[in-house]
């Protein structure tokens, strides 16, 4: 069964009250210690990324199915890039762009990105401590 716990709405300097309302709701949901830590900075680098790099803004939505936590976050921003990497390795060198999807994929359990001309939708999950799910 999905639930819905949180949906929003977010543009540069609301970053920080998004991810306050997010952690807490991850918190009551049964994440906890460095799984909700986790959970929330990819939040921080996903939200982020949209005001960057996509448009100025974004929507989240988090719910709860299946014993996990999952947030969406889009953005109508222009897509990535042509030739970007999935994410699957971390970015080469010491620049301090690039890490906000790799570091998503490493910290969460399930990542799905879509993106187009139109915009793009990262979808991550990290699963629920299961004596609380």
């Amino acid at each position: 069964m999905r639930r819905q716990v949180l949906r929003a709405t977010f543009a540069r300097g609301r970053i920080t009250c998004l991810r306050r309302a997010v952690a807490e709701q991850a918190a009551y949901e049964g994440l906890s210690g460095r799984r909700l830590e986790d959970f929330v900075l990819a939040v921080n680098e996903v939200t982020t990324n949209a005001v960057l790099h996509g448009g100025g803004h974004g929507r989240l939505r988090l719910w709860s199915r299946d014993g996990r936590l999952w947030c969406e976050v889009t953005d109508e921003g222009p897509g990535l890039p042509p030739g970007w990497m999935s994410g699957a390795r971390p970015p080469a060198g010491f620049e301090f762009r690039g890490r906000g999807l790799w570091l998503t994929r490493m910290l969460c359990d399930h990542i799905t990105i879509v993106s187009g001309p139109g915009g793009t939708s990262v979808t991550f999950a990290a699963a629920l401590d299961q004596d609380r799910a």
